[in-house]
């Protein structure tokens, strides 16, 4: 009894605690081993349960304080993210400081923040900044150039859009950083952006040629999958595309477009002279008889000229074609059959006719945009899927469920408190019930002992005295061994009270049921 008693109390109080406690949930995760010291320390002046998972990495507080101790602990300035940032100058003597300890602070200080920055980035766990800002040498009109270095521990996989983004956030922050100039190194050792100029290049044209295919695969299964159906159609898309930059300029003669530009007119005139005579002083002296006949010997002359200038129409074009153009596109879909229950209720595959089939070729192609001079490619073919289609869609919970919006922690909580209730139960009924009706029965038997007997010897009198025949012949011992227990099992005074009426009812019946028992065998 005791042992039991025990069991039941350790029972009900492992279940009370269990229910009582309240329900945990993460605060803050990936933390350093500063911040998580830190942290605690704040946690238990503030009197708050937590747990540490991860060895420390991980803190799980109740969840009705999530939201309060996040506000709480960001007033703080926490978690500070393992590095040293801005905050380096907050409690700092700028009084007694050198410029050579400033820098330095400086330097540290903006490797922090940019570490803080990477890490916010989605499957980096942890960034190393290291920068190096050479200073002009005096005398000298050139500069050295800036670089950095970048260690991180991620999960998984760094996409190649992600390593650029990475490295263009560290060289806009640094004045006179170039991206090319950032390296980035994984725990690893690998070598994920070594700062080559052609690496960079090649980069950007894979990305713009997955990020083209990405789109257009896209286009081409939401239109194939809304007639054959979700998940019963692979698409496989590939482009060409030219990364050459070329230049044209041509320029284009009009003869029949003439413009008068300028024009220009000049006019000459000349007199000349026949003197055949011999020259005299009498031919020179005025009042000379020979000046008519000169006069009428000279000779006068006139000369015009005109030039026009005329400007020729003339048409000059340049065109720039950019790299990234699309020389050829290739597309390959595969669609499943259709499925159909026969008499017995059966799945049964069915091929797509022809004509299905060129309505979906038809449809890709304005799709994609076909274009025959090019050399694009249009294959559609008909196969039957290794796996069948699932009998019942998967689908969101609706109503109720979905207005709660339970997570997954409220869910096994509920489950964790329903066993608990049914193990509960289980101990009550199977332990305690029995337990308590054991009890009972050793307190109602004394009470039939001292009391019963001679009120069932009574009745076995007036029974006797009805009917000529006792319950129970006088002188025999089965009275004294009848076992209260043998009646329905355990039983208490009401229902020997009972017994003793349905006798009265029935004293024939009762009668020879009495006798069949006094006719067994009495077990000692």
């Amino acid at each position: 009894m005791v042992a039991v008693t025990a069991a039941l109390i350790g029972f009900f109080a492992f279940v009370i605690m269990r229910v009582t406690t309240p329900q945990m949930t993460t605060l803050f995760t990936d933390l350093s081993t500063e911040d998580s010291s830190a942290i605690i320390k704040e946690l238990e002046r503030q009197a708050i349960p937590f747990e540490l998972r991860n060895d420390g990495a991980a803190i799980m507080v109740p969840k009705d304080k999530v939201t309060r101790l996040r506000m709480k602990l960001a007033e703080g300035g926490m978690p500070k993210g393992g590095g040293v940032g801005y905050e380096i100058f907050d409690k700092s003597d700028a009084l007694g400081t050198t410029s050579f300890v400033q820098n330095i602070n400086h330097l540290r200080a903006l490797e922090g923040e940019l570490a803080r920055t990477i890490r916010a980035i989605d499957r980096v766990q942890a960034a190393r900044v290291h920068l190096v800002l050479p200073e002009k040498p005096l005398f000298s009109r050139e500069t050295p150039e800036p670089s950095a270095s970048i260690v991180l521990r991620v999960r998984g996989s760094l996409e190649p859009q992600q390593i650029r983004a990475i490295r263009h956030v560290v060289a806009s922050a640094v004045n006179g950083l170039k991206p090319q100039r950032v390296s980035i190194v994984d725990e690893a050792g690998q070598l994920l952006a070594d700062g080559a100029q052609s690496d960079a290049d090649a980069t950007v044209g894979d990305e713009r040629r997955a990020a083209f295919e990405k789109r257009m695969r896209k286009q081409v299964e939401d239109i194939v999958s809304s007639v054959v159906g979700a998940g019963r159609a692979r698409v496989q898309l590939s482009a060409d595309f030219d990364y050459n930059k070329i230049t044209q300029t041509s320029d284009k003669f009009d003869p029949e477009g003439r413009v008068l530009r300028s024009t220009q007119t000049r006019e000459e005139s000349s007199l000349t002279a026949d003197n055949s005579g011999q020259v005299t002083v009498a031919n020179e002296l005025p009042g000379s008889q020979n000046q008519d006949n000169a006069a009428r010997a000279r000779d006068q002359s006139k000369k015009s000229e005109e030039t026009n200038n005329y400007e020729i129409s003339r048409t000059t074009k340049t065109e720039v074609t950019e790299a990234g153009r699309v020389n050829r596109i290739s597309v390959a879909v595969l669609v499943d059959g259709a499925y159909a229950k026969n008499e017995k209720g059966e799945m049964v595959y069915q091929d797509r006719t022809k004509e299905q089939l060129d309505r979906i070729a038809a449809l890709v192609r304005s799709a994609i945009g076909f274009d025959q001079k090019r050399g694009d490619q249009v294959e559609v073919v008909n196969l039957r899927f290794a796996e069948p289609p699932a009998s019942q869609p998967i689908t969101e919970p609706t109503g109720l469920l979905g207005m709660l919006q339970f997570t997954k922690d409220d869910v096994m909580y509920v489950i964790e408190l329903g066993v608990m209730m049914m193990l509960g139960l289980v101990v009550l009924f199977m332990v305690v019930r029995p337990l308590v009706k054991r009890i009972v029965a050793a307190d109602v038997i004394p009470a039939l002992a001292g009391g019963g007997l001679p009120a069932l010897a009574e009745a076995n009198a007036e029974s006797a005295g009805a009917t000529g025949q006792a319950l129970i012949p006088a002188g025999s011992g089965a009275a004294q061994l009848i076992d209260v227990a043998q009646i329905q099992g355990q039983v208490h005074a009401q229902a020997v009270h009972r017994v003793g009426e349905l006798a009265e009812r029935n004293p024939n019946e009762t009668v020879s049921i009495v006798r069949q028992w006094l006719s067994e065998p009495v077990e000692n």
